[in-house]
């Protein structure tokens, strides 16, 4: 499947749409077609509707791309499996100059775990019971 991510003014802008404008709208017109008898409330809803579920399909799929990527993220914190000396070790691997980190408040970091090994010579022995 295709991913779809949007600039951030695009999202920010679908974001305003169809969390404010939109139910704002479908709502506006259901109470004013109450009041002053405007024609096809249900239609006119209906498709109000359809559209800020299509456009919170788009801003659903647009996140799930962005904090799936490294876009969010300031680098990498990757655990290594503890080693025979029971102490684990964590490296952090930058996405830019350290320097640029230094002008932020807050940094983040995607954690990546280590595989821990599996192949039987690697797996420390099992007790006897």
């Amino acid at each position: 499947m295709t991913t779809f991510v949007l600039n951030d003014k695009a999202y920010k802008l679908i974001k305003l749409i169809a969390q404010i404008i939109l139910p704002g709208l479908g709502t506006l017109y259901a109470a004013l077609a109450g009041f002053w008898g405007l024609p096809n409330v249900e239609q006119v809803v209906g498709t109000i509707v359809a559209v800020d579920t299509f456009l919170g399909l788009l801003l659903a799929q647009s996140s799930k791309s962005y904090y799936n990527g490294d876009a969010p993220y300031d680098g990498d914190m990757v655990v290594h499996p503890a080693g025979p000396d029971g102490k684990q070790q964590i490296k952090l691997e930058l996405n830019s100059d350290p320097a640029e980190l230094l002008g932020k408040d807050q940094v983040s970091f995607k954690v990546l775990s280590q595989e821990v090994p599996t192949t039987p010579g690697d797996l420390p022995p099992v007790p006897p019971m």
